[in-house]
């Protein structure tokens, strides 16, 4: 599934990280949605950005999203607790592949303070165009369809 629709969101800590994504993408072809912050003087809760990130992709009003913290984990929390949201903080190229072809997430975090600009950008590009069971067997991929289906699924309460 690539797609041309993104909507992304940063806090102050990964503004900057941020405007270099959004900038290379913009350059790339992608229709950005921004609901973060948009200028250093008007600060906007990590949770909050993150909550707007995970609503609409949980909402089906867009596939893929795309956040930035001061370590990706904060505003991963806030995204993650939307119903079909499965957001992955990642530092790596590797990772930010994987957690698509193996995990199906559809919302990438990021890290301000772990991940340069430019990695930043190639993971992105990485978690917008790979597609869950990419190079996979089947076996792998039903495998892991399963196994989320039973996370859902599982009853916390014991």
């Amino acid at each position: 599934m690539q797609t041309n629709k993104v909507i992304i969101g940063a806090d102050i800590a990964g503004f900057d990280l941020k405007e270099a994504v959004k900038a290379h993408l913009i350059d790339k072809g992608y229709e950005i949605t921004d609901v973060g912050i948009i200028d250093k003087e008007i600060k906007i809760p990590f949770q909050e950005v993150g909550f707007r990130v995970g609503r609409a992709v949980s909402k089906g009003e867009f596939e893929r999203g795309l956040l930035f913290c001061g370590s990706g984990m904060g505003i991963h929390l806030a995204a993650a607790k939307f119903p079909g949201v499965q957001c992955a903080v990642c530092e790596s190229l590797p990772a930010a592949k994987r957690c698509v072809v193996a995990n199906n997430c559809n919302i990438l975090a990021m890290g301000g303070f772990y991940v340069a600009p430019y990695t930043g950008c190639q993971m992105a590009e990485e978690f917008l165009g790979s597609n869950f069971g990419d190079g996979q067997t089947e076996r792998f991929v039903e495998f892991h369809k399963t196994a989320y289906q039973a996370i859902m699924e599982h009853d916390y309460q014991e």
